[in-house]
């Protein structure tokens, strides 16, 4: 008697549905049920505010009570992280139910209240895994795209409230690729970083920004008679446009931007479509030098972006560094200008 191939991976995948679905469900009654700890805790704190050290009381002896009988999750550090997501997020409605626990936890550590929403649009607009939005956060993604748009604008993109108006807006940089695993005291080929970003593609994706797909790597293309090799081939849906990426392992030259507008009108003349917004260019260099793009680009060019990758997640005074250096050069070019 013949068996149909596909039941088994059927049943399967309708086993895993039905997991998951009943793992975010228990997850989502959790974390209302902490909410209503939360505020429980609150409401009796009010009720003894005029007390010296009536929180803090109140704390331990909950505690004491809860935490032979139900267990660590009635700590009086648990229980204190209850009291604060209520505090963050007084209405239980505005909760959001595609969230976890283990994410909104980490949401609590964010003081930023602009910052906060940032992180939960993105976390639902691209359903992150808890792993996901702690690596986000620890890369200052908040911040990297600040550096080159306004709060209004980066809080908009992430809340779908508006389409991106040109690449600066979602792609990063500089770029963190940590998760590549290469070694940053090492010279590498730019074949190697290439692999190495292939093997690692949807953290890649994930990294340069909302809206890609991956199209091919090694692309041929013939110029009368010539031939040329586009590092990586993207499709950003957002944008509804191609995105060419070349890598360089070195210092960012005047050739390199030239070699990949070559690339980027080649695209806009040959593959893109009536429909299809123009083709964007990222130069994805170890070093760049602001002064070079600037005077080797047109005015006002906002197709091609030269993006610093750095191989290790920054602390947070590199971070600082970072800003600090962009807004010094911010102020240089407004001086040009005037």
């Amino acid at each position: 008697m013949l068996v149909s191939h596909s039941i088994i991976p059927d049943i399967r995948s309708i086993i895993a549905t039905a997991k998951d679905k009943a793992i975010r469900a228990v997850d989502t009654e959790r974390t209302i049920m902490y909410w209503h700890i939360g505020k429980r805790i609150f409401e009796e704190e009010q009720q003894g505010k005029e007390r010296a050290g009536y929180g803090e009381y109140l704390i331990k002896y909950l505690s004491e009570e809860l935490q032979p009988e139900y267990g660590s999750g009635y700590s009086i550090r648990q229980l204190e992280r209850y009291r604060q997501f209520y505090r963050t997020f007084p209405i239980a409605s505005a909760l959001r139910t595609q969230l976890r626990w283990t994410q909104y936890k980490l949401l609590l550590s964010i003081d930023n209240q602009d910052k906060r929403d940032f992180y939960i649009a993105e976390s639902v607009k691209n359903n992150w895994t808890s792993r996901q939005l702690e690596r986000q956060v620890n890369s200052s993604l908040f911040e990297r795209l600040l550096l080159s748009n306004d709060k209004e604008s980066v809080l908009a993109v992430a809340k779908n409230e508006k389409l991106p108006f040109d690449a600066k807006e979602i792609i990063k940089d500089p770029m963190y690729l940590e998760f590549l695993g290469l070694k940053r005291e090492a010279a590498y080929y730019e074949k190697d970083l290439e692999q190495a970003i292939i093997t690692h593609l949807q953290d890649f994706l994930l990294e340069i920004g909302n809206g890609f797909s991956f199209i091919a790597r090694q692309k041929r293309i013939h110029i009368e008679g010539d031939e040329f090799y586009v590092d990586l081939v993207l499709y950003n849906r957002l944008l509804q446009c191609f995105v060419i990426i070349e890598i360089k392992t070195h210092k960012l030259t005047h050739q390199d931007i030239g070699q990949l507008q070559m690339y980027v009108n080649y695209y806009d003349r040959i593959e893109k479509l009536p429909h299809e917004n123009s083709t964007i260019g990222i130069l994805l260099c170890a070093t760049k030098n602001n002064g070079v793009v600037k005077f080797t680009l047109p005015e006002n060019e906002k197709n091609i972006v030269a993006s610093q990758y750095k191989l290790y997640l920054p602390t947070e005074q590199q971070l600082l560094e970072e800003v600090k250096k962009e807004l010094e050069i911010f102020e240089e070019n407004k001086n040009d200008i005037n």
